[in-house]
């Protein structure tokens, strides 16, 4: 996986694409029979040229997360941070992960794709009391 366009490749025939832009996709992985989970992959270039895979999900709008839980949360992570962005002009927890294109390959995508999905779906299930935030 040199390159973004690699990866929506890959995904887009595993997964059915709900979204489909030059630098982002996204897609709904399953969960259980009952619950599903969106995630966003996007591409990302730091100044000094080095490109990044971005894998975000939303959790649940930040009016109803604790930012010191979130902050100790990030903490005992190793894979997966917390951050903000906005989901119809409304800020949301996102769970988050960055990786470099650099060495990546197919099985380190489907695996993180999976472990993101389904730990957002857990904080989701915490923090919304079972229910889903989006």
């Amino acid at each position: 996986m040199r390159s973004f366009e690699d990866v929506r490749a890959h995904l887009g025939a595993r997964f059915a694409l709900t979204a489909s832009e030059p630098y982002q996709i996204a897609f709904d992985i399953d969960i259980d029979e009952e619950r599903r989970q969106g995630l966003f992959l996007g591409d990302l270039e730091t100044e000094g040229g080095r490109r990044y895979l971005r894998i975000s999900t939303p959790i649940a709008p930040l009016a109803k997360s604790d930012a010191k839980r979130s902050l100790r949360f990030n903490w005992e992570q190793r894979v997966g941070y917390l951050a903000v962005s906005d989901l119809d002009g409304v800020p949301y927890l996102h769970l988050c992960e960055n990786r470099p294109y650099d060495g990546l390959v197919a099985a380190e995508v489907d695996a993180l794709v999976e472990e993101i999905g389904r730990l957002a779906d857990n904080l989701e299930r915490l923090i919304n009391l079972g229910a889903d935030a989006v």
